[in-house]
């Protein structure tokens, strides 16, 4: 018998801030795949388990192209005619459209080049944790540190003057956390989209070290330059800024990993894994089929939209051993936090950095660091949210 999810997305269980909705982990127990009737009237899927979820993000015969999303697991489009993506959103578009935008940036991301910014990472922690000892003994973790590490770097990178980063961090998190309403969020895309303009046409009239700079001596337009940046700002600061502050949570709340990690610092690799693996905050993406598909044994009609759920396909039991344990010693890698094929994150390495230098010196330039209030009543996004983490994170210590 089929299984059919009814609703997306659906609220975590109380007490349990880091896992899957309950509802989502048994579509995944039941059946890798299951029907779901998108509000309007359109059938669509839910994949849920990780050999289908990797399946479908290496298969070009599922889009990611924009205009073909015609259909939203919350609200009923009608029939509004969904634009394609602007230039330069190449997250919204398949090959060859794609590879054009991504291809010229892919030099500028390797591991190499991201290892060269530790050290600059370093100084960024270390100025900001003795802020945070300054100011102290307790803060709010996201606004102290899980905040300004990826955006002060990212800005860095595309060469965003470091007096603009506020006012572009506050309109990112007004379009991608899930709580404004359609007004301030356009609102929030437009005052950047303007923002990324100028600071492009800066860029022509005097090129800096940096990224978007690098980018000038292109066949790309200032517009496509614009979608751009528009994309790599946005990525390169909230999923990093959301793992910090989870992942922190996450260890405060498994007390022997913390400790495992605190006492051993071979661990830090391992944990940055296992923490993007069990946290999965870039919790699902939606494709449709370009043609009729089989998949997981049914068939998926061309035209139908498929939602990904990472966060499920991440704690699949069939991939990972006890999958709902943080486990900073584990050895069956190969989590999707990131995605796969084509769209795999460009800026993971970037990522990796930051936490990997981060969280090692946060836990141990406060060894009593702990919740300043329950667990329970920590502020998380909502599951509306395009990025899952928390809006706040009060922390104290020992003096």
């Amino acid at each position: 018998m089929e299984h059919t999810v009814t609703t997306l997305p659906t609220a975590r269980q109380p007490g349990c801030p880091f896992d899957p909705p309950k509802e989502l982990i048994q579509a995944r127990e039941h059946s890798p795949i299951s029907r779901f009737p998108f509000p309007g009237g359109h059938e669509g899927w839910l994949v849920t388990g990780y050999d289908l979820v990797r399946a479908v993000l290496a298969d070009p015969r599922f889009s990611s192209r924009k205009e073909l999303m015609r259909h939203h697991p919350l609200v009923d489009l009608g029939e509004i005619e969904v634009p394609p993506a602007p230039p330069g959103e190449f997250l919204l578009m398949d090959d060859p459209q794609h590879s054009r935008y991504r291809k010229p940036l892919v030099g500028k991301f390797t591991v190499r080049r991201m290892r060269l910014l530790t050290e600059r990472v370093e100084q960024i922690t270390a100025e900001h944790l003795d802020a945070m000892e300054k100011a102290g003994p307790s803060a709010d973790l996201v606004t102290a540190l899980a905040k300004p590490i990826p955006s002060i770097i990212i800005c860095e990178v595309l060469g965003v003057p470091y007096e603009d980063r506020g006012s572009f961090q506050e309109h990112i998190d007004k379009f991608l956390g899930g709580e404004v309403g359609d007004e301030e969020l356009i609102a929030a895309y437009t005052a950047t989209q303007q923002y990324l303009a100028e600071l492009v046409a800066a860029k022509r009239a005097n090129p800096t070290d940096d990224v978007l700079s690098d980018l000038l001596d292109s066949d790309l337009t200032d517009e496509e330059l614009r979608g751009i940046a528009l994309i790599l700002l946005a990525a390169g600061f909230d999923t990093t800024a959301n793992m910090l502050a989870l992942g922190t949570f996450a260890l405060l709340q498994n007390p022997e990993q913390l400790a495992a990690l605190r006492a051993d610092p071979a661990l830090t690799d391992g944990a940055v894994e296992e923490l993007l693996r069990y946290l999965s905050v870039a919790k699902q993406f939606p494709r449709v089929a370009l043609e009729d598909v089989e998949l997981g044994g049914r068939t998926i009609k061309a035209g139908s939209t498929v939602i990904l759920s990472y966060h499920t396909a991440n704690r699949d039991p069939e991939r990972f051993t006890d999958p709902h344990a943080l486990d900073l010693r584990r050895q069956d890698g190969g989590h999707l936090a990131f995605g796969h094929g084509i769209h795999q994150c460009l800026g993971q390495q970037l990522a990796r950095v930051e936490m990997r230098v981060a969280l090692p010196a946060l836990i141990n330039r406060f060894p009593t660091l702990r919740l300043a209030v329950p667990a329970e009543e920590v502020a998380l996004r909502p599951e509306t949210a395009d990025i899952y983490g928390v809006k706040s994170l009060p922390v104290a210590w020992d003096v």
